[in-house]
């Protein structure tokens, strides 16, 4: 495929964006090769500036669920549009997305949206330090929760240890106050919590892991987690903003049945604008100023058209038969993906739940971040480039998961595997 006009673009975005582009893997680094550059797109498909057209797996990292420009949430969004697109003042359609959103989550009693699921987690962790009057967080390897400073941090050199920072600009006083821990590893939750007795405020996770690439929670894991936080007073903080109306309509909580004490959603309650929220139980959320002393605050929150178009996606999410249709297209996808691996003989793990999947090349099943191998990127890069130019937009790293959405046609999916065959061939 020719890609001049997307290199045309990306020399210069250099010269007045860092890097580029406004969010780091948008690069295309790990990769290794130059990013498109996207010029519109419409149910399964996007296409780049020089033309191409691509079957779409990133869906805008996960809220394009219905497939792009649905027409009942475009015209959602131009009707919002139309009376104003921000008030900084309250509107009825925020109350109505938020009784949507209650009404899906059960132990959300209330709710507050924001823009972006940093917000989102960010705003949940000082409401759950806030609630219990306690500093430390516990977080787990390979589980994203957005940039801000307490979460950019890694585990220390012991079990118990305080976390280091990862980031320039993120102060070690910051990241001291964070623990982590292997995803999946209960008995090491159960030792960190031991070993700060009295001193934990949240343990934040996200239920199915969507930035190692896609990785299920272990029988038991969520539900010891729930247990040890009922015991020790902590506050289990659940990052949905992937997975919230993706895996369910009720989301991960609903498929694994544990509920965390707040919730952190985004992404598909946006319906593609920009758009975060957090809730829980009353006690937790009555915290909040302006009831409460803790303080969370912004001028975009609950954006008319954002909101507009949350209500329009979930409405349609409600339909017969929706979360059905997205389990059987996955299924048929990963499937042929196998299939396709199976015939070139290249070792693959290919993970998935419900509408979020992810192709690991190697042969051992990925249940935490260390066990993704050193060259299992590697091969994945090649792999990417090879679909990339066969006309399949897959997420530009090994580590991230893909998304199906209902405008996935059976064409979309006998296309994408058999450029799977070709790409596999290749490596």
């Amino acid at each position: 495929m020719n890609h001049q006009q997307s290199s045309t673009l990306f020399a210069k975005a250099k010269q007045v964006i860092p890097g580029g582009v406004n969010s780091p893997v948008r690069a295309f680094k790990s990769v290794g090769c130059e990013p498109i550059f996207i010029a519109r797109a419409s149910g399964s498909k996007i296409y780049d500036a020089d033309g191409n057209a691509y079957i779409d797996y990133v869906g805008s990292w996960g809220p394009m669920i219905l497939g792009h420009c649905h027409p009942k949430v475009v015209e959602a969004i131009q009707d919002a549009a139309r009376t104003g697109c921000s008030f900084g003042a309250p509107t009825e359609r925020e109350i109505t997305l938020a009784e949507m959103v209650c009404g899906a989550y059960p132990n959300i009693e209330m709710v507050r949206m924001v823009s972006s699921g940093t917000e989102a987690t960010m705003s949940a962790i000082r409401l759950a330090r806030g609630y219990t009057g306690r500093d430390k967080i516990l977080k787990f390897d390979g589980c994203y929760h957005g940039h801000a400073d307490s979460l950019l941090v890694k585990a220390g050199s012991g079990l118990a240890t305080f976390g280091v920072p990862t980031s320039p600009g993120v102060p070690a006083d910051v990241a001291k106050h964070t623990l982590t821990a292997a995803y999946n590893n209960l008995d090491e939750v159960k030792a960190m919590a031991a070993a700060n007795q009295g001193e934990i405020a949240c343990i934040i996770l996200e239920p199915i892991a969507g930035n190692m690439g896609c990785v299920a929670p272990k029988a038991g894991f969520l539900e010891g987690l729930r247990a040890l936080c009922d015991a020790e007073g902590i506050v289990l903080i659940i990052d949905e903003v992937m997975t919230g109306f993706r895996v369910a309509y009720g989301g991960a909580q609903e498929r694994f049945g544990v509920r965390g004490d707040l919730v952190c959603l985004g992404k598909i309650i946006g319906g593609g604008l920009p758009v975060g929220a957090f809730g829980g139980k009353r006690e937790i959320m009555e915290k909040l100023s302006p009831l409460g002393g803790i303080y969370q605050a912004g001028t975009l929150s609950g954006n008319p058209l954002a909101m507009a178009a949350g209500i329009a996606t979930l409405q349609l999410l409600q339909q017969e038969g929706f979360y059905q249709q997205i389990e059987e297209k996955s299924a048929y996808l990963c499937k042929g993906l196998q299939e396709a691996a199976a015939e070139a003989q290249v070792p693959t793990s290919l993970q998935r739940v419900g509408g979020m999947f992810c192709t690991y090349f190697q042969q051992e099943e990925v249940f935490a971040m260390a066990d993704v191998k050193p060259e299992t990127p590697q091969i994945f890069g090649k792999f990417f480039r090879s679909m990339l130019d066969q006309g399949v937009n897959l997420a530009p790293s090994q580590y991230e998961a893909g998304f199906m959405s209902v405008a996935h046609s059976t064409d979309d999916l006998d296309r994408t595997i058999e450029a799977a065959r070709k790409a596999c061939k290749s490596l």
